[in-house]
């Protein structure tokens, strides 16, 4: 079972849609003294951007639910194909109680640069979360350059208080993880 995951963590790297990035920032630290960065046990940074129907939606808004932030893009092959998982991953754990959460949701941060690509895309996949964000700045998406995104699919997953947990967890990994931190 390691070996398979360790063959999957491997491909995902090969496979995944990449953009060259040479910015990266270190933590800092919130009034209350907690580090906000991008590792396990900080403070995941703010995301506030507007939904298909142009709501603004705050990833803090989430809070008290295990939260997955995976950027993803219509328009991206390996995304495409991690999406069924998503979804039959979503649909097992949305009702289940964690250690440090109540229920489990996606918090969908789309590169696209096309509404109409990137509601097609939720569609066609049958993403049936209701967190899907997206400001269509393809590359130059501000959400993208704060988590540091530099290739596609990428998540991050945050506990109940919007502490990182796991980043980068794919395929079965992503549900093992999630049942380790089951109540």
């Amino acid at each position: 079972m390691k070996q398979i995951a360790l063959i999957l963590a491997f491909s995902a790297l090969i496979i995944s849609c990449n953009r060259s990035s040479g910015n990266k920032q270190s933590g800092s630290s919130s009034p209350a003294g907690v580090v906000i960065g991008l590792e396990p046990g900080n403070q995941a940074p703010e995301i506030v951007l507007p939904s298909p129907d142009g709501k603004e939606i705050a990833l803090s808004s989430l809070r008290g639910k295990m939260v997955l932030i995976d950027f993803w893009a219509s328009w991206c092959p390996p995304c495409r194909a991690e999406n069924p998982n998503l979804v039959k991953v979503y649909n097992e754990f949305k009702d289940k109680s964690f250690t440090k959460g109540q229920g489990f949701t996606v918090y969908s941060v789309s590169l696209d640069r096309s509404r109409d690509a990137w509601l097609r895309g939720i569609k066609e996949d049958n993403l049936n979360w209701p967190y899907h964000v997206s400001d269509l700045k393809f590359w130059n998406s501000e959400a993208a350059a704060l988590y540091q995104v530099d290739g596609i699919p990428m998540n991050f997953l945050l506990d109940g208080n919007g502490i990182i947990v796991a980043r980068g967890l794919r395929g079965e990994l992503l549900r093992q993880t999630l049942l380790s931190l089951l109540k």
